[in-house]
């Protein structure tokens, strides 16, 4: 049963949780590492996971599936949690938090470019523009605003940010092909990926994490992040009578993640940042009006 308003609940409830999350992680990270903050997170996402299953009547349904299915998550767990998230926190470990957070909002101009080649599908001219105006936008937050010398803020931590969108773009790319429960293959997808998750915490950190403020911080994310805002964004697609104007809602995320990034990490925000995420925005809005008219 279609209805807008709940679909608009549900959709403004996952913006506003997902613009909280860029702090979390910069917070957290200053009390755990990179490698600390993705095995608590992963292990509170999957238990946030299980609860939603078991509340929904759909936790049968993990061990419905064919042995071809629990190896796509083997796969997918491999690159969401594991490569996604330790690539992304150890982004925002180097960038601060308003560089880190629109650069990783890009992903969704790499998924279109990525499903050329894996898809098969075709792009357009608008699509083309509409990178060109975001990656116009990546620049100006790289460099800070200062084109002069062409330094970029901190190299490393600006291809790991655009890397991880790789990562994202290519987990969403072979999701296409999951016709499972979203909910259960997310949780699938979690278990799976949770021993790669513990073997890299095991052997290049120390998973017995000894800060309260990091492991509430990791489970926040775990939440947040990974769980609850997820069954959200789903709720409201699946409720929606229009999906267009829903997820036209995201475009809010970025610009209130920037309030939070000022208000809770202490960052000033710079007009690079806002020119920058601007572009950035445009170009999203752009492609997305290119796909809706397709």
């Amino acid at each position: 049963m279609r209805d807008q308003t709940k679909a608009y609940t549900y959709g403004l409830a996952a913006v506003l949780l997902w613009s909280t999350v860029a702090s979390a992680f910069k917070l957290s990270l200053r009390h755990v590492d990179h490698f600390q903050l993705l095995l608590v997170a992963c292990v509170v996402s999957i238990l946030v996971l299980s609860v939603i299953l078991v509340v929904q009547g759909r936790w049968r349904l993990v061990l419905s599936y064919s042995g071809r299915q629990y190896g796509q998550s083997l796969a997918l767990g491999v690159l969401n949690p594991f490569l996604y998230y330790l690539i992304l926190f150890k982004a925002y470990d180097l960038l601060p938090a308003q560089e880190a957070q629109p650069l990783n909002y890009t992903w969704a101009l790499t998924l279109a470019f990525l499903s050329v080649p894996l898809l098969g599908q075709r792009i357009g001219v608008r699509e083309l523009l509409a990178g060109l105006v975001s990656y116009s936008g990546v620049v100006i937050i790289s460099l800070r605003g200062d084109a002069s010398g062409l330094r970029f803020s901190d190299p490393i931590g600006v291809a790991l940010a655009l890397g991880s969108t790789v990562i994202w773009a290519l987990y969403w790319i072979y999701n296409t092909k999951d016709e499972r429960d979203p909910v259960a293959g997310l949780w699938l997808n979690f278990v799976f990926g949770f021993p790669f998750v513990l073997a890299a915490c095991w052997l290049f950190s120390d998973p017995r994490v000894a800060s309260l403020p990091g492991l509430l911080g990791a489970a926040y994310v775990g939440v947040f992040e990974m769980g609850v805002t997820f069954v959200c964004w789903l709720m409201a697609l699946r409720l929606a009578a229009s999906t267009a104007q829903v997820g036209y809602l995201i475009f809010i995320s970025p610009f209130l993640s920037l309030l939070f990034i000022n208000l809770l990490v202490g960052e000033a925000i710079r007009g690079a940042t806002f020119a920058g995420l601007g572009l950035i925005v445009a170009g999203l809005v752009l492609q997305q009006r290119q796909g809706a008219g397709a």
